[in-house]
């Protein structure tokens, strides 16, 4: 715990260091571009796509024309928007994600080693190819499993806990390799992500509640539908703060937990220095 915290710490601290700061407003610019530019281009097929699938469901159609009897017309006109942005979502948590993983986890890691660890040896454990692989695979499984449990979300206790958990879980599998991908071996880096499995979960699971955080400014009304498009980016900058302050924690954690594994590593494979015993000590006389 005593480690946990001090990362914790570590890590609120650099998120005020200018370069941290200058380096979080690239992946904003990236993905709020790829979001704004798909909306423009797809926004529309997007509504008229899911008005069909819903039209198309009979029951649907039926239970749709009950609740308009009870609040109004316009729900229609509401419901697929809404439907489209809650479906947009994850791929944009996703993306930014990805995106803070790639361009601002390696100079994130960098400045730590060369500013906390500067005598850490960098044995180049994994290639920038096989993390992109590694954060890929790892994205596709949360979206696959959080389609599967997407009906336990109408279950009110439910909500709060499983997309937070999906959402730790990948935060877990990716920043934990990204961070040790340049400085720790394959070797070192499997061992350090099953002895520290529960704190970097732990960490995880923090920032799968702190992403959580954005996506509430879409549950104030659905008069927010209206300024759709400066809420998704506003979205992604809060998604790229909690992503690249998990970064910073996760960096300081497991380069510290790396640190203490080699110099146990060390202490174990050199041999005690030898001690002279009191009667050798004592055999020598002065000239």
């Amino acid at each position: 715990m005593k480690e946990l915290l001090d990362a914790f710490w570590r890590a609120a601290a650099y998120c005020l260091h200018p370069k941290v700061i200058g380096l979080s407003a690239l992946p904003l610019l990236v993905c709020a571009a790829i979001a704004l530019g798909l909306g423009w281009f797809y926004w529309e097929a997007a509504l008229q796509a899911v008005r069909a699938t819903l039209e198309s469901w009979r029951l649907v159609d039926t239970a749709l024309h009950w609740v308009e009897t009870l609040v109004g017309s316009s729900f229609r006109t509401v419901l697929a928007p809404l439907i489209v942005v809650v479906l947009a979502l994850p791929a944009v948590v996703v993306l930014s994600l990805l995106l803070v993983a790639l361009l601002m986890t390696p100079a994130i890691v960098g400045l730590i080693g060369a500013r906390r660890f500067p005598a850490l040896e960098r044995r180049q454990g994994a290639s920038v190819l096989v993390g992109f692989s590694w954060s890929l695979v790892s994205s596709v499984l949360a979206l696959a499993a959080l389609l599967v449990t997407l009906p336990l979300w109408l279950i009110p206790p439910l909500i709060l806990i499983l997309p937070p958990l999906i959402w730790g879980w990948l935060a877990y599998r990716v920043m934990s390799f990204d961070v040790l991908a340049e400085h720790a071996d394959p070797t070192e880096r499997r061992l350090l992500m099953r002895r520290h499995r529960g704190p970097l979960l732990a960490i995880g699971l923090v920032t799968g509640y702190l992403g959580a955080a954005p996506s509430l400014l879409w549950a104030f009304s659905v008069g927010t539908l209206i300024f759709a498009p400066l809420l998704v980016v506003i979205s992604i900058w809060l998604y790229t703060l909690v992503f690249a302050f998990s970064t910073l924690w996760f960096a300081h954690y497991c380069l510290a937990a790396l640190a203490r594994l080699r110099a146990e590593a060390q202490a174990a494979v050199e041999p005690p220095a030898p001690q002279m015993s009191a009667i050798e000590g004592s055999s020598v006389a002065p000239n």
